[in-house]
């Protein structure tokens, strides 16, 4: 139920449900002067979301700095978050990944540089999807193509968001024969690090950060930044109001 209403939450303050509600609005109204007011305002803010320098802006000010290859230590588990299949395709013989495949090859790259010993992969059924596939034994099957040998790959399929990851990775890891003195690495996106990382901390699991599947670039302002529109900065934008949504949910209820 909390995570029913922590998506409807999040849907209704998205910025694309705001552009749309303005608008929407605003022909209802359009005979009056406000109806006017709230059509001219949907479409500053669709202008705004659309512009890349705004949106990259914000990416980098949100998104953590990535870390150096070399200078991390040896980490006994990777622990790898998912939501970046398309679990919505039905296949049995492949894995399709959306935007944020990173956490599954990053992970693979830190295991074959001697710099995590094993890979936690947690994830379990997306939201309202149309099959019974499970997101942690699909980047499994990934991996083991890729030459990962099964027995340093540990599923946890049952978690259905940030809170619950955290929650069955440490009883998985406890399951294993992991101590809670150990310190872990913990592998997602970027733009959801500081709420994973403060959901494992509140948990009391010991964790270092390896962000990756970056929204921010370095680009610096000019012609196509300031002025062409940009479908990818909507999107950057409705990923951020999300994350920033969560992050309230999950201090109202605790979980962080």
């Amino acid at each position: 139920m909390v995570y029913i209403l922590s998506q409807l939450f999040s849907f209704l303050i998205l910025p694309l449900t705001l552009v749309m509600v303005l608008f929407l609005l605003g022909l209802v109204f359009i005979n009056r002067r406000i109806g006017k007011k709230l059509l001219v305002a949907s479409f500053i803010l669709l202008f705004l979301l659309s512009n890349r320098f705004l949106a990259n802006k914000a990416a980098n000010a949100w998104e953590p700095n990535y870390e150096i290859i070399e200078t991390l230590p040896v980490y006994p588990v990777g622990i790898v978050l998912t939501g970046v299949t398309n679990i919505n395709k039905t296949a049995s013989d492949r894995t399709f990944f959306d935007r944020g495949a990173d956490r599954a090859t990053h992970a693979m790259q830190l295991y074959k540089l001697g710099k995590i010993k094993k890979i936690l992969i947690t994830g379990g059924e997306a939201f309202n999807n149309v099959n019974d596939n499970k997101e942690a034994e699909l980047l499994a099957h990934f991996m083991y193509t890729a030459g990962v040998p099964k027995e340093d790959v540990i599923i946890e399929s049952q978690a259905l968001n940030t809170r619950e990851n955290a929650v069955l990775a440490k009883e998985k890891l406890i399951e294993k024969g992991y101590g809670l003195n150990d310190r872990y690495l913990i592998i997602t996106s970027a733009f959801h690090m500081k709420r994973s990382k403060a959901c494992f901390d509140k948990i009391g699991m010991q964790t270092d950060t390896y962000p990756v599947d970056y929204y921010g670039t370095d680009n610096s302002a000019n012609w196509q930044s300031l002025f062409q529109p940009s479908s990818d900065s909507i999107n950057i934008w409705q990923k951020l109001v999300k994350e920033w949504a969560g992050m309230i949910i999950y201090k109202i209820l605790g979980y962080i």
